[in-house]
């Protein structure tokens, strides 16, 4: 497992090099101009400006330069916040971010296995129906639908949270939930379809011929062989909810990274989108490798195939 675990390291260095590289070179292709105000500048203003970010140089130059300083944890100053470090930036948005993700990765998953176990267990009855009908929804509507909705009924009819800003914990819970009703019915749909081709197997049959009660052969025997599927279906969902979701927090006025990304890009602010670039594509390949780790606790003999 060990060498298993540093082989994965080795190919995930190398993985963010090649990101890296391809996002720097992509970036110059970026039409217009990364200081904020050329218009207004002269010509000698701009060089100076130019010269100070290290623009001026030839583009080899600037990508040896960068990925020295990456190498030392140095992601750079950003163009649209003068002397400001991109490390600095990107610690104050992924926050709330982040916050939001995993609440509504949790409240997904975990309301999503329950809608699909029920319409597993009560196959083609009304509880089947009914969960597959808010799946359905889940997956069809938008979640900024759902957003205005929960903003227009519970913020502003009942008063229950606030309908917008950051600050408290209560002000998390609309966005949370707006932005957890696709994992609710992604994780549903695989937990049904994956739980109804796993009761029909031959070993469930088995334990129910040797008395094993409907529940002990569902949670015991059921669950866990058809968590791989989901699994691997929430793992990269679940990066997309952390490092934010735009229309959500733009909703919500959530100050998160996707929001700031956003204007990262239309403003070229190049530090910061490459800072942003290798932060998600860390974490989507770190979930991966967790998601292959996991694998083997869930099925031992995933295990044994890599033993061998």
């Amino acid at each position: 497992m060990a060498r298993y675990i540093l082989q994965r390291l080795g190919y995930m260095v190398i993985t963010m090099f090649l990101i890296a590289t391809f996002t720097f070179f992509l970036m110059k292709f970026l039409p217009g101009t990364p200081l904020s105000a050329a218009d207004k500048l002269s010509e000698e203003q701009q060089a100076v400006v130019l010269e100070k970010y290290g623009l001026d140089d030839p583009v080899p130059v600037q990508y040896f330069n960068y990925m020295v300083n990456l190498t030392q944890g140095d992601l750079g100053i950003s163009f649209q916040f003068d002397n400001r470090e991109v490390t600095t930036i990107i610690m104050e948005r992924i926050g709330p971010s982040m916050t939001l993700g995993v609440q509504a990765m949790v409240l997904g998953t975990i309301l999503g296995m329950l809608l699909g176990l029920v319409s597993a267990i009560y196959h083609n009855g009304f509880l089947d129906y009914g969960s597959t009908f808010i799946a359905v929804i889940g997956k069809s509507i938008p979640s900024f639908v759902f957003a205005g909705i929960l903003q227009y009924f519970i913020g502003v009819k009942l008063g229950w949270f606030p309908v917008a800003l950051w600050g408290t914990w209560a002000h998390t819970v609309l966005p949370t939930i707006a932005l957890a009703i696709f994992p609710i019915a992604i994780a549903a749909r695989f937990m049904r379809t994956e739980m109804l081709e796993v009761l029909g197997s031959d070993y469930i049959t088995t334990a129910r011929a040797k008395g094993v009660n409907k529940f002990g052969v569902v949670f015991k025997h059921g669950v866990r062989n058809a968590l791989i599927p989901l699994i691997t279906v929430l793992g990269p969902l679940a990066i997309g909810l952390m490092t934010g979701t735009l229309v959500i927090e733009n909703i919500f006025a959530v100050p998160g990274i996707g929001e700031q990304f956003v204007k990262a890009i239309n403003t070229n602010d190049f530090p910061i989108i490459m800072g942003t670039t290798l932060l998600i594509a860390f974490l989507f390949i770190f979930i991966v490798l967790v998601i292959d780790l996991l694998y083997g606790v869930i099925d031992p003999r995933i295990r044994l195939a890599e033993g061998e």
